[in-house]
């Protein structure tokens, strides 16, 4: 995945790892898919391109992005360049294995072709190896990583000012896809439940219709990945309670400017949120969800502690780790 034309926030998340692999030295050659659009070819496409990319180049390793389809195409591609295998899982690929037909089958034949396995969460790396227990002897724990200067703390009046939110009381603000997992519906209902405030859904999707029209709340539908940072630094709480969470990158970005953030218990938020910078919930009840708006509202706007949270995931940590896992295998 990454940021297209049509799609500018497609993998904008991978981003910062190609920019640090390439501060520290490194050289790469990029093969993408930089949109969202149906196609039955784009995943074949992808291993044509990386084939001849592999041919190309030779590299020194393959470092390739989610387990299935794009790891079979990384897979193919080490086999092209002579090169090893470093995968990295980002959380729905290994949700797919055992749900999908074939799935569970290719991503075996991935583990097995890898040299290494990168997750961005203990959590995940847990689940992997439950599906595939060969995994868990080939995986190191990294994530994304957040760039702190970036995602700097902003004044929030300002940047509402910017958005253009209005509005008395906290402001809560919910970033990602508008999809059940997100738990957008719920998230809705509680803050329904709180009574004051209000929330702004940033992100577009299948669930849109039921969030419009509500009392103080906005869809503001998909933007610009700049224009985010801008709804982050509005909120006085990010709000990410999702039913399933394998690492939680918008928590991260909500941490990393300052910003307590109510975040799920389920996944791999609770490894980075501490008690100081937010407040984590079961992702099923809305009475606690309710509550944990209320706590998180009551914290400091900004909060130091959150911020300190954050920094412990500094991309150039995250990616360093990366670097050492490469840097083996190419050895």
């Amino acid at each position: 995945m990454w940021p297209g034309a049509d799609d500018p926030d497609l993998g904008s998340f991978l981003v910062p790892i190609r920019d640090e692999l390439e501060r520290l030295g490194h050289e790469i050659e990029l093969v993408d898919i930089d949109h969202r659009r149906s196609s039955r070819t784009k995943y074949a496409r992808l291993s044509r391109e990386a084939v001849a990319a592999a041919r190309r180049v030779r590299p020194d390793v393959v470092f390739t992005h989610m387990l299935f389809p794009a790891g079979a195409a990384g897979a193919f591609a080490s086999i092209a360049g002579r090169a090893p295998l470093v995968v990295m899982a980002h959380g729905q690929d290994v949700a797919n294995i055992g749900t999908m037909t074939g799935v569970a089958t290719a991503t075996r034949f991935v583990v097995g072709r890898a040299e290494a396995l990168i997750c961005n969460s203990g959590w995940l790396r847990d689940q992997l190896a439950a599906k595939i227990p060969a995994a868990r002897e080939k995986s190191t724990v990294a994530d994304c990583g957040i760039d702190l200067d970036s995602f700097a703390p902003l004044d929030a009046a300002p940047a509402r000012a910017e958005v253009g939110w209005d509005g008395e009381g906290p402001g809560f603000v919910c970033v990602g896809s508008l999809i059940e997992r997100k738990n957008v519906v719920r998230l809705a209902d509680a803050f329904a439940a709180l009574g004051r405030g209000r929330l702004a859904f940033v992100g577009d999707g299948p669930l849109r219709p039921e969030l419009e029209g509500r009392s103080g709340i906005i869809v503001t539908g998909r933007i610009p990945r700049s224009e985010v940072r801008s709804w982050i630094a509005a909120a006085d709480v990010l709000c990410q309670p999702s039913l399933i969470e394998p690492f939680g990158q918008a928590t991260l970005e909500g941490l990393a400017m300052a910003r307590s953030v109510v975040s799920t218990t389920v996944g791999g938020p609770p490894e980075f949120v501490s008690a100081a910078a937010g407040v984590l919930v079961d992702p099923t009840s809305t009475e606690a969800l309710t509550e944990a708006l209320e706590r998180a509202a009551s914290m400091p706007t900004p909060n130091p502690a959150a911020r300190e949270a954050a920094a412990a995931h500094d991309v150039e940590i995250q990616v360093g780790r990366m670097a050492a896992v490469l840097e083996r295998v190419a050895g």
